[in-house]
């Protein structure tokens, strides 16, 4: 009598749980990530959400139908979860269209490319829908590096100081006369979860941005300007590692990356200006190849990757630096290493099926065993200086196949700063002044480099 009625209960419990599968999925997280380059969305969820989307030009917004949920608040914290300077999203409106079907509509400040995909689960993160909503008109990286250092003569010569850098504004090959739009900020109005179960596709009260504009003073002819660029490593929803109190790699290297940049915008070669141009200057995920292509449009001196290491267990400790490899890698801890950087793209979240060029071309071995004699004697010249700080994990520059490193003319380099895996190097890589000493470290190396290695003049495509 008792097996019967377990397995009636068992039976009914099963019929409850399909009817409840194919209800709905649960929601473990939802994030916002804005950022100029792109502003992206994440619903976390136990199991793969099936959508359709509908873009609206005029005014611009995204509405996306996603079956098989209903709205819970979860889905309703991505309301307050849209940053008034995000330069994308001006606001949400989430709210059940039909059974089982719940609607969000974003309310764009701006002409987008959205893309939206879905990702399987890898390492901390289960299923995850994506929105990534690109602006359909880019700023050009290297104008704006430009227009940078402009309005900092500008500065200079208000506040009547002589700018020694004055008269070395930049001339490139390749650089417009213009700088981009410059981008303010209108605060949106405040937006709600929808009561309506059906969200029609109206455009929201929210403000938008102005068509403001932006006139450069004009350049004069001048010799160059000298770009570095910094990647800091990971961002977003790539944490990188972890150490043993919390820390995250993604922090502490963008930390440093703008504690280096200082430096740099300070500094000159041979009385030519430096300009420091990140890959990401916030919180956000960029594609290792995009880092790449990021660096070439800007037509960089120098590419310089920063990580914190980590390993299986606390006792590893020191800096290491490496390059890339045309062959295998110079070790097995090497080879390790750029296995785990290049997963990158799939924690970050790569959408593979984007039908984009450069993603084909990223794909293809570009290296040149000039970049790597090159980016070796950067390497050298990074770890000489870093020894005075710290201690070193490896005394020579390493090699192996890393992603990031694959400029075919940019000698490239990927730090790793500390193992952040070591309690007492995760202390350090929390100390302002270890990342001071660090950063003086790195740009004394950077130095070193253009000692023996001047910059010669641009001739090179991007």
């Amino acid at each position: 009598m008792k097996r019967r009625a377990v397995l009636q209960c068992g039976s009914l419990a099963l019929l409850l749980g399909m009817s409840e599968i194919a209800q709905g999925a649960s929601i473990v997280a939802v994030r916002v990530w804005p950022a100029p380059d792109y502003s992206r969305i994440t619903i976390e969820s136990d199991q793969r959400l099936k959508f359709t989307q509908v873009f609206v030009a005029d005014p611009p917004r995204l509405a996306v139908d996603v079956q098989g949920i209903d709205l819970n608040p979860e889905l309703k914290e991505l309301v307050a979860k849209v940053s008034p300077n995000d330069p994308n999203i001006s606001g949400i409106r989430v709210g059940q269209f039909s059974p089982g079907v719940v609607r969000l509509v974003l309310d764009l400040k701006r002409a987008v490319a959205p893309q939206v995909f879905d990702l399987a689960p890898v390492a901390a993160y289960q299923h995850r829908l994506v929105m990534d909503l690109y602006p359909a008109q880019a700023s050009d990286p290297l104008a704006d590096l430009i227009a940078e250092r402009m309005k900092d003569k500008a500065a200079s010569d208000l506040s009547g100081t002589r700018d020694p850098l004055g008269d070395l504004i930049a001339q490139k090959t390749t650089a417009p006369t213009t700088a981009s739009n410059n981008r303010t900020t209108a605060s949106p109005s405040p937006v709600s979860t929808a009561k309506d179960p059906a969200i029609a596709l109206q455009p929201s009260t929210a403000a938008r941005l102005p068509g403001a504009s932006f006139t450069e003073p004009r350049a004069s002819v001048t010799d160059r300007l000298i770009i570095i660029a910094l990647d800091p490593g990971h961002g977003g929803e790539d944490p990188g590692a972890i150490g043993p109190a919390g820390t995250r790699e993604k922090d502490v290297v963008l930390r440093l990356a703008h504690r280096l940049r200082q430096r740099i915008n300070q500094a000159s070669v041979n009385g030519n200006p430096m300009r420091a141009f990140m890959t990401r200057d916030d919180d956000f995920f960029v594609p290792l190849h995009v880092r790449v292509n990021k660096a070439r449009r800007v037509q960089a001196d120098l590419f310089i990757s920063l990580h914190a290491d980590a390993f299986f267990t606390p006792n590893p400790q020191g800096a290491s630096v490496f390059a890339l490899s045309q062959g295998g890698a110079s070790s097995t801890a090497a080879r390790w290493m750029a296995d785990k950087e290049n997963k990158s793209d799939l924690v970050g979240g790569l959408n593979v099926g984007a039908k984009d060029a450069q993603v084909r071309h990223a794909l293809l071995d570009m290296s040149t065993s000039a970049q790597i004699k090159d980016s070796l004697q950067l390497g050298g010249a990074m770890l000489g200086a870093i020894k005075q700080v710290g201690k070193l994990h490896k005394p020579r520059v390493e090699q192996a196949a890393f992603a990031v490193l694959k400029a075919p003319d940019i000698p490239s380099v990927l730090v790793e700063s500390a193992f952040i895996s070591n309690p007492d190097e995760e202390a350090r890589l929390n100390s302002d002044s270890f990342q001071d000493q660090l950063a003086d470290a790195l740009m004394q190396g950077i130095e070193r480099y253009f000692a023996s290695n001047p910059p010669l003049a641009r001739n090179r495509s991007v």
